[in-house]
């Protein structure tokens, strides 16, 4: 029923806003030199590492330039396009591209970037659990402080949505859709707090 749920709403939901995305393709395009899509390498359920696709939001090579992976406020690398596709979280619309594709699901874990949290082999026990789902495009940790949550603490509203979906299903997850929408009106978590930048840096540096 998940991918069922998955393949339906994605299907509809590109046919609706494609209007939309001939939109921000124009802007995107007119606004910065480069390409329209960012790829970028993601884990995925199992360790399954796959190409998520976003809106380019950042000026070209920006993963390359102060700043690195971290998404902060004000943030110079971020074009003007780009700045209001990531309030609106309007660059998450391509992942739904994935969601056909079987990479993802509309709800479950964000997926890291392959080298934030270390090689998978090396990862502990929940973390491992926590993506034994397909990652989503939102999840209980987004709406529950998003990008101002460690991973640590995303860790533990992951393994804590596996288990509330296991005895609610589908409407677990609609909940969490709806809780979504309400979060990106009000423009919460969007950014990453200084601290937790810090502290991911350093376990970067470990592994």
């Amino acid at each position: 029923m998940k991918r069922f749920f998955d393949i339906f709403f994605s299907l509809i939901g590109l046919t609706l806003v494609l209007p939309l995305l001939l939109v921000i393709a124009i802007a995107i395009k007119i606004d910065s030199s480069g390409p329209i899509f960012f790829l970028q390498k993601r884990i995925g359920i199992n360790g399954k590492v796959f190409s998520i696709i976003k809106f380019r939001t950042m000026v070209v090579n920006a993963e390359n330039m102060e700043g690195g992976i971290f998404n902060t406020a004000n943030d110079p690398r971020v074009t003007k396009t780009g700045n209001f596709l990531r309030n609106s979280s309007l660059d998450e619309i391509p992942q739904f591209i994935n969601i056909l594709r079987g990479d993802m699901s509309f709800v479950g874990p964000r997926p890291p970037v392959t080298y934030e949290l270390g090689d998978y082999e090396g990862w502990d026990a929940d973390l491992k659990k926590s993506f034994s789902v397909k990652p989503g495009v939102t999840g209980l940790a987004q709406v529950s402080g998003r990008n101002e949550l460690n991973w640590d603490e995303k860790t533990k509203l992951n393994l804590e949505y596996i288990e509330k979906y296991r005895s609610y299903g589908l409407l677990f997850d609609i909940k969490i859709i709806l809780l979504t929408i309400v979060k990106v009106l009000k423009n919460e978590g969007s950014h990453e707090l200084s601290d937790n930048i810090e502290a991911d840096k350093k376990r970067m540096n470990k592994k």
